[in-house]
């Protein structure tokens, strides 16, 4: 699991595969087999959604809506590779935002 936290979504999917073969050899099509993926489902869904927006929130100094929103957006551009740098990209975006001059009201002299 913790493979899937280098490509957010993605990653998810792919780590899900060799937990799902697993159980099945394990159990079958069986009620055990079903409440194992309904539990790694819900695990998956609050990490992926709660856990590591926040986690890279206080790392990369973004707010979490803000990283959800990056890797959706650059997902729905660029696929795979905005879903893979979309928080590289916000962090970036909001470094030039920072740094970018900001124009001071002039305010005229009193006489």
């Amino acid at each position: 699991m913790g493979v899937s936290v280098v490509v957010p979504y993605v990653g998810a999917v792919v780590v899900t595969v060799p937990v799902m073969l697993i159980a099945l050899f394990q159990w079958g099509w069986s009620d055990q087999f079903i409440y194992l993926m309904a539990v790694y489902g819900i695990i998956q869904t609050l990490d992926g959604n709660v856990l590591v927006p926040l986690l890279f929130s206080e790392a990369v100094n973004l707010h979490p809506v803000a990283i959800i929103c990056a890797v959706l957006l650059f997902g729905g551009l660029w696929g795979f590779w905005g879903v893979f740098f979309a928080i590289p990209l916000a962090t970036l975006f909001k470094a030039v935002l920072d740094a970018w001059p900001r124009k001071e009201p002039v305010v005229a002299p009193l006489l």
